[in-house]
Order: C-alpha cells, then structure tokens, then sequence
C-alpha cells in the first residue's frame, strides 16, 4: 500500500502551527484539509482526550454558528496522535486565509465558561470525558502561538 500523504510529513521536524494538510477535488469544489496542531509531535506530552473532547465539541459548536464560515465546514476533530486537530472545510484555502478564524476560535475556548455544549448523557457518547480547564489552558497557549506565528509554522517543513 502507498504511504498516505499525513505519514508522509517530516513529524520530526513538525512544530505547533497551522497548516495546509491536503487539497482534495470532491464534484466540482475543493475540499481543504487543515492541520491544527496544538503540540510538538515526539516532543511534547500529547493532550489528553478529556481536554481534547472539551475542545471538540466547543470548536465544531462555534464553528458550525461562525456566520461567515458555517457554510464551508464539512468537519473538525482530534487526530489519532492527540498533537492536534483536523479541520476540512469547503473551498480553496491557505493557512493565512483561515488565521483569524482559528484566533477567534481558540480565543472563544480559553475564554468559554458554562457549560460545554453537547456534554450530556443525551447528547454524547462519553459525555463525562471533559476537561474545561485543560482545554482553556491549551487553547490560550494556542491563541499566544497563533497571535506570534511566523511563517514557518504555516507550511509544512521540508
């Protein structure tokens, strides 16, 4: 079988940014995956899935009522690795393009309070695996690599 194009990325070289994962023609639009990666892969502790539930679910809940963007999403989760996120959305996009998205984002989480949307027994299949203040934790550390970010961390390494 052939390598598929995430394993296909130098994840030694990978650092905490936003990127470009992959381009895909689905009819007669483009499908944009983007690569949210939250810690250094190998490098730094995973998230935990509690945290990463919390994020979850608050991120596809504002994601899916963004006025501008609700239209183009077709997904956001965890990936496998638990170093960050995936978020496919409907269009031809660059990383630059969806920055301030994911600020305003990231932002909404590290400053959320209440309770997270969706984490009930009703409306969730493991409702009680959530950590808010994990998830605000990590999302205001992204928010601070977002705010900074330097090119590099908007294209994958060589």
């Amino acid at each position: 079988m052939e390598k598929i194009t995430s394993f296909t990325i130098d994840h030694l070289k990978l650092q905490p940014g936003l990127y470009v994962s992959r381009k895909d023609p689905v009819g007669g639009t483009l499908v944009t995956t983007f690569d949210i990666r939250m810690t250094g892969p190998n490098d730094e502790p995973v998230m935990n899935t509690a945290e990463m539930h919390a994020i979850e679910h608050l991120a596809a809940t504002f994601l899916r009522n963004h006025k501008e963007y609700q239209d183009n999403i077709l997904y956001f989760g965890p990936m496998g690795c638990r170093t960050g996120f995936y978020l496919l959305l409907i269009g031809d996009y660059r990383s630059e393009d969806i920055l301030p998205l994911m600020t305003e984002l990231f932002t909404f989480i590290k400053d959320f309070e209440g309770e997270i949307p969706g984490a009930s027994a009703k409306d969730c299949g493991n409702h009680l695996d959530m950590n808010l203040p994990m998830a605000k934790y990590l999302a205001r550390k992204y928010v601070s690599l977002l705010t900074n970010i330097t090119p590099e961390r908007l294209v994958y390494p060589d």
